[in-house]
């Protein structure tokens, strides 16, 4: 099947399939919790065209497998506006190729487009097993200030970016930083790491950065 967001056209290979237990997304869900208060996960009917925004996944696990097939749990398409999920809110991505637009998935609910782009930083080193994709305008504002690596202008959830985030891991410092923005896609911001701390705290640590730049224009 073809799957559209917004202008994003890719194509979705997708298995309706059991939720995961329960247990299996604990940390998960927590870490998903914690950004939705923060408000980098959500859905404001005044931001975005009123789309739900940003999502978690982490790898299933750690193993070296062949390019593209790293399976990895990720919340599903437009489930920003729940402030708790459930199983039947997660899916998982058993395969992605970003340079083709293609994912395949299997799960209770359907994957957007955003997946793509945690396949793409996944696809970067075998030590990533986590990613968070949100929507911080403090951030994203003031990335220059905070030294944060940008991708060129281009379309999220297409070749391209995925094209730009290997860019940036090689000729940047985004292999220390660990965090990158989206000039493309506003006020978009992924962080990632070998745990949920090292992916979460990077991004709220950024975020309270940021936070004080604009205090101080004030």
């Amino acid at each position: 099947m073809t799957t559209q967001e917004g202008v994003v056209k890719y194509r979705c290979d997708y298995h309706p399939a059991p939720a995961l237990p329960r247990n299996e997304l604990a940390e998960l869900n927590a870490w998903r919790k914690l950004m939705t208060i923060a408000g980098l996960i959500g859905q404001d009917a005044n931001r975005y065209g009123g789309y739900g925004y940003g999502n978690i996944s982490r790898r299933l696990d750690a193993q070296v497998r062949e390019q593209g097939r790293h399976p990895f749990v990720i919340t599903g398409t437009q489930t920003g506006g729940k402030a708790d999920l459930t199983p039947d809110d997660y899916v998982v991505v058993t395969a992605c190729y970003p340079e083709e637009n293609r994912l395949v998935a299997e799960g209770p609910v359907q994957p957007s487009s955003e997946a793509l782009t945690h396949g793409a930083v996944y696809a970067l080193d075998d030590q990533i097993l986590w990613v968070v994709h949100a929507h911080s305008p403090e951030i994203w504002h003031n990335a220059e200030a905070l030294g944060v690596p940008m991708t060129a202008n281009v379309p999220y959830g297409t070749p391209e970016m995925a094209a730009e985030v290997r860019r940036l891991y090689a000729e940047s410092d985004l292999p220390q930083k660990r965090i990158f923005g989206m000039a493309g896609h506003e006020d978009g911001v992924v962080t990632y790491g070998r745990t949920a701390e090292e992916a979460g705290f990077t991004m709220l640590a950024y975020l309270v950065r940021a936070l004080q730049i604009s205090e101080r224009k004030n």
